[in-house]
């Protein structure tokens, strides 16, 4: 008789998060395929588990999945756990799980901690339903394709995301571009050090000088009735734009752009407040801007 795997949701932060069920099934199984091998051992050892551990990490995953097949078809049972969450879910496992599920392996959820679930009830979202999008790609065409497919379900839905602390300043630049409501970004959430931000994507980018830890976004719903309101003066903008497009020679919106990231705006926000007082014709019209 087959085996069982056991996906397994660890703490995401709070060691105490973790569930009874979760602690009983990773001190019963045969073995631990883990992400990270000391991280998971930690945790382990601090409930003292003494189950072996073994890697299953992104890089590592096609070629040992087939091995944890063939110990889960002789009836030993194994533990599936990334570094905190539920695998799978931005994290390594699917593969693994894929490859049971075709060989007939009965596959069992064991549910616990979720950043996602986390952010989203400390969002206060009044409208159901959200989409969840993972990191951000690195890859510039793969990148510029997400961020497209995030302003289009951000006009229907929530859309939560994770990034990590090198690329979050990017990432909230990048975003200015698309969202023009104030966003909420969490970091570390249930650790010691755990913090809420609130605020349009631009400036948020400007207050994380030096930013550390893991984050989780939720960028609400997009209001089209709502009036973005700024402490900035449109002759302000006209102002910036102007010195851009006569000492750089730049188009309009490409300004627009570069203003909006200095004030922490959207661009179309700053291309349409200076285009309604400026009835000039701008050579770049041909481009959209979203």
């Amino acid at each position: 008789m087959a085996g069982t795997l056991f996906v397994v949701a660890t703490p995401i932060g709070h060691l105490e998060d973790i569930s009874a069920r979760a602690i009983r099934i990773l001190r019963e199984v045969a073995l631990v395929a883990a992400e990270d091998t000391r991280r998971t051992g930690n945790l382990l050892r601090h409930f003292s588990i003494p189950t072996r551990i073994l890697s299953l990490h992104a890089h590592n995953e096609r070629s040992r999945a087939p091995e944890l097949l063939i110990r889960l078809r002789r009836g030993e049972s194994v533990a599936l756990v990334s570094d905190a969450g539920t695998p799978g879910v931005s994290d390594p496992g699917a593969e693994l799980v894929r490859l049971a599920r075709e060989a007939g392996v009965r596959v069992e959820a064991i549910p616990g901690p979720s950043a996602v679930a986390a952010a989203i009830s400390l969002a206060g979202l009044e409208e159901p339903g959200f989409a969840f999008l993972g990191f951000p790609p690195i890859r510039p065409k793969d990148r510029n394709a997400w961020f497209e497919r995030l302003g289009r379900y951000q006009k229907d839905l929530a859309v939560v995301c994770f990034e990590a602390p090198h690329r979050i300043r990017k990432t909230l630049k990048e975003l200015a571009n698309y969202v023009e409501r104030p966003i909420l970004v969490f970091r570390e959430l249930t650790k010691l050090h755990e913090e809420s931000l609130e605020g349009l994507p631009g400036a948020l980018a400007t207050r994380l000088e030096h930013p550390q830890g893991e984050f989780t976004l939720v960028i609400p719903k997009a209001d089209p009735t709502a009036d973005v309101q700024i402490a900035v003066p449109t002759e302000t903008l006209k102002h910036e734009i102007g010195l851009l497009t006569e000492n750089d020679a730049r188009s309009k919106r490409e300004a627009a752009r570069l203003v909006a990231r200095k004030f922490g705006l959207s661009t179309k926000f700053v291309y349409d407040a200076v285009s309604t007082h400026d009835a000039r014709p701008d050579p770049s019209d041909k481009i959209q801007v979203t």
